[in-house]
């Protein structure tokens, strides 16, 4: 069965890891980096009838990052993410509100390297169904751009007549599909 209505959905759920992505990009002189995050947890509580009492929760295993580069990630777990001291990246929603027919804006207090800041994500409901054992499952996908020197991320290099080496804009990308608990 397909879902078609908000308030059908209300309920808390736990993130499908199996099928979930949370990625990202930076800008790298004339060409992007992408990544992701393999190692993560995260819950929500839908609320389909008044979404300003929904919440969301997510911790990242900050050393799980890949870009398909050994070298280049346990650079980032140093350099960026400061790892060692600061394990987990974590966010927690303040306020949900709908923003559209099936969008939601979603501001939280986001944590990197020990340091929290707001942050802004818009998510927009892309699917629900039941699954082959009757689970009901959300599918979600959002966006949002952070500047990593807000978080004391500021390694940069410059690059022989090019610039810096790497933005500072990093574009969050994520693909969730979370699954209602009984």
């Amino acid at each position: 069965m397909t879902t078609t209505k908000l308030n059908e959905l209300t309920g808390d759920y736990v993130l499908d890891t199996s099928h979930t992505r949370i990625g990202f990009a930076v800008r790298q002189t004339i060409t992007k980096v992408r990544g992701q995050f393999d190692e993560f947890e995260g819950s929500v509580y839908l609320d389909g009838d008044d979404p300003s009492k929904s919440s969301a929760q997510l911790t990242i295993r900050a050393n799980s990052i890949q870009t398909r580069n050994q070298r280049r990630d346990a650079h980032l777990c140093r350099s960026f993410l400061d790892t060692a001291d600061h394990p987990s990246i974590t966010f927690n929603s303040t306020d949900v509100a709908q923003a559209g027919e099936t969008t939601f804006k979603v501001t939280g207090d986001l944590t990197i390297r020990g340091v929290t800041k707001p942050l802004t994500l818009y998510f927009d409901l892309t699917g629900a169904e039941d699954d082959p054992e009757g689970n009901l499952r959300a599918t979600l996908e959002g966006r949002a751009t952070i500047n990593r020197k807000d978080w004391g991320a500021v390694w940069n290099a410059a690059a022989e007549g090019a610039g810096l080496l790497l933005g500072y804009k990093v574009s969050l990308e994520f693909e969730a599909t979370a699954i209602r608990r009984p």
